[in-house]
């Protein structure tokens, strides 16, 4: 293993699975990735977006409600207990039970002590083909949250979010150093054409979303076929300038990049985007659409 040489390096992981349909097989199977992870050096530890359950949004069916967990409960009490043995922060989406009817897609954060830092709750819901999430979730309404962890200040957005640079523009704005993207994102295997080029959108926005913002992008997205959805994988770290060292396989794997911190000093300076920045003109990005 390589050891980190810079003094502001943070060593971060993606898990990148195939799930099944018992969640209790899931979450099992996630803390095993996640001691490998730590055994490799890693400090941050994200998981992919609902890493517990099957993606069930691809019909509406209230049984699949039953999936729902509060937070604190079952599957965030196995990666505390994970967290402080490995001292790693962890980032674990989750299909939250907030109350008798109320369901949100979240993620939470768990700092390297097993402590519950906070949840995050889905912003942007997404009502596609296959991708019927606004049955099932409520829009989150903590707002854009930042959260400082014993290794770096994160940002966490969640699949859908990845679309907007609004929500990577406000995360970073609260002081950001990482923006992870759990994700759930695929294609028919019957439109392979199609497929190729929704993935290339997908990794640009966010290699975007870093080079705009001057801060690390994490995305991890799961594998393997559920239903009439095949999930492509892909998972990646982009650094401030954009750049991917490595992208996953379609297959399972634990993708480990180091981030250097102090690229972020060096490149605001280098790229002054927010120095650039007409706050003063920006008024108007409130507004659904401009009639003039």
């Amino acid at each position: 293993m390589k050891k980190n040489k810079i003094k502001n390096t943070v060593r971060v992981a993606l898990v990148q699975m195939a799930c099944v349909e018992k969640p209790a097989e899931n979450v099992k199977k996630t803390v095993s990735q996640i001691k490998i992870a730590a055994a490799k050096g890693a400090k941050i530890v994200c998981l992919q977006e609902l890493f517990h359950t099957l993606y069930f949004c691809q019909t509406e069916n209230v049984k699949n409600f039953d999936l729902a967990e509060t937070i604190p409960g079952p599957a965030t009490d196995a990666l505390t207990k994970v967290s402080k043995s490995n001292k790693v922060v962890i980032v674990a989406p989750i299909f939250e039970k907030a109350a008798s009817g109320v369901y949100y897609n979240s993620a939470v954060v768990i700092d390297a002590n097993g402590k519950l830092l906070g949840k995050y709750r889905k912003m942007h819901i997404p009502d596609d083909p296959g991708f019927y999430e606004k049955f099932y979730f409520v829009q989150g309404d903590l707002g854009f949250k930042v959260f400082q962890t014993r290794y770096a200040k994160i940002g966490v957005l969640i699949c859908w979010d990845q679309w907007f640079p609004e929500a990577a523009r406000l995360a970073a704005l609260q002081g950001a150093e990482i923006l992870f993207y759990p994700t759930a994102i695929g294609w028919k295997p019957s439109e392979p054409v199609e497929a190729k080029g929704y993935r290339s959108a997908w990794e640009t926005i966010q290699r975007g979303h870093a080079i705009s913002n001057g801060v690390y992008v994490a995305a991890a997205n799961r594998v393997g076929t559920e239903g009439n959805l095949k999930f492509w994988g892909g998972s990646f770290v982009a650094d401030p300038f954009g750049h991917v060292a490595y992208r996953a396989s379609a297959h399972e794997e634990i993708v480990i990049e180091d981030c250097d911190l102090s690229k972020i000093e060096q490149t605001r300076r280098e790229w002054p985007f927010w120095r650039d920045r007409r706050v003063d003109a920006y008024s108007s990005i409130g507004s659904r659409v401009i009639n003039k």
